[in-house]
């Protein structure tokens, strides 16, 4: 069973940093995709990053956060991290974990990926300017 748990959100003033993990209980696939999505009031969900399971582990990153955010993956101890740095009001939003146990490095890494697996309940962010 697997069971996504996100922590680290929290409120910060613009041009700050905030660092969300999302530790990942059961999840051993090596082929699969794990990534970070967010949704703003009244937006609908966009897909942000996206790391790949396998051995080559590339990722993706959505434009509106490309340079600013990194995304990675603790092996050993089954976390996913997604530093966020140069933070804007716009990044303001509830942030979701997700992951998916077997999945193709081309679709995790396409930014038109769609989880159908595992969700975590969501960390709100909060950017004020």
């Amino acid at each position: 069973q697997v069971q996504l748990v996100e922590s680290g959100g929290g409120s910060v003033q613009a041009g700050g940093s905030l660092r969300l993990s999302c530790a990942a209980s059961g999840y051993t696939y090596s082929y699969g995709c794990m990534g970070w999505f967010r949704q703003a009031p009244g937006k609908e969900r966009e897909g942000i990053a996206s790391i790949y399971t396998g051995t080559i582990g590339s990722t993706y990153y959505a434009d509106s956060v490309k340079g600013r955010f990194t995304i990675s993956r603790d092996n050993a101890k089954n976390m996913l991290s997604l530093q966020m740095n140069s933070l804007k009001p716009e990044d303001t939003a509830v942030y979701y974990c997700a992951a998916e146990g077997w999945r193709s490095r081309s679709v995790c890494n396409s930014g038109s990926w769609s989880p159908r697996d595992y969700w975590g309940q969501g960390t709100q962010v909060t950017v004020s300017s």
